[in-house]
């Protein structure tokens, strides 16, 4: 018998181990809504994983966000919403970051570096508190409440993606020479934008990373591109005269 053997059984018997564990861990249960940018993002990072979710649709205009079961979850009745066994997480920026600590077989996704990892997260923050927010001020209040849209609020939206321009500019994602869940995260917003029709052609930086995104991020056309044509439906529907 070669002195192998035994390392080898040893290997393949921890190989079999984690295939059960694997195989019988827990679903992880995904409480969502599909037009949402931020819902996108959390199943284009779990496709990016080969993480499979439990989908669980929440329809907002019917307040199931609002239900006692779903309150128990979460206080904040907000989606997207994740329950990996005991942990109950919401926010999709933190939710795609635990994903990929927890599920990703390298760390391309989230370096560990400090500083590849500051810029990821600069780039989130960006999005969150810059660039998302300035679309949401805009064209939610117009979409569901027939408010009128605002010079100013649309001058906030391309203060925001002028920054996004010099980002792109300096490298060939969203935060370095890889994709990222940086790129995930604004991809999700950025494709909402074209959705009302915000021109982005005048930003090349951000049309170069645009279509390298819809082309290379696994399950683009499946979660995010779906979305956004179920999205444009809603938007059509809830603001024609």
């Amino acid at each position: 018998m070669s002195l192998y053997t035994p390392v080898a059984n040893y290997f393949k018997f921890f190989s079999i181990v984690k295939t059960r564990t694997d195989r019988f861990r827990m679903p992880i249960d995904f409480y969502y809504t599909p037009g949402s940018p931020p819902c996108r993002s959390v199943l284009l990072t779990a496709k990016a994983l080969g993480l499979e979710l439990n989908l669980k649709t929440l329809d907002l205009h019917h307040g199931e966000h609002m239900k006692p079961e779903f309150l128990k979850i979460n206080p904040q009745h907000c989606v997207p919403t994740l329950v990996d066994g005991d942990l109950a997480l919401w926010e999709s920026r933190a939710i795609i970051v635990y994903l990929v600590q927890a599920y990703g077989k390298n760390d391309s996704l989230f370096p560990k570096d400090p500083k590849k990892q500051a810029l990821v997260n600069q780039r989130l923050q960006f999005d969150v508190s810059t660039l998302y927010p300035a679309f949401a001020d805009q064209y939610y209040p117009w979409i569901f409440a027939g408010v009128p849209k605002s010079d100013d609020k649309e001058k906030k939206i391309h203060d925001a993606l002028a920054f996004l321009e010099i980002f792109l500019g300096s490298s060939a994602w969203a935060a370095g020479d890889s994709v990222t869940v940086a790129d995930i995260a604004l991809v999700a917003s950025i494709s909402t934008f074209e959705a009302v029709d915000i021109d982005l052609k005048k930003y090349a930086n951000i049309s170069k990373w645009f279509e390298k995104c819809k082309s290379t991020l696994a399950g683009y056309q499946e979660f995010n591109q779906k979305g956004i044509d179920g999205f444009k439906i809603m938007v059509a529907n809830l603001t024609k005269k």
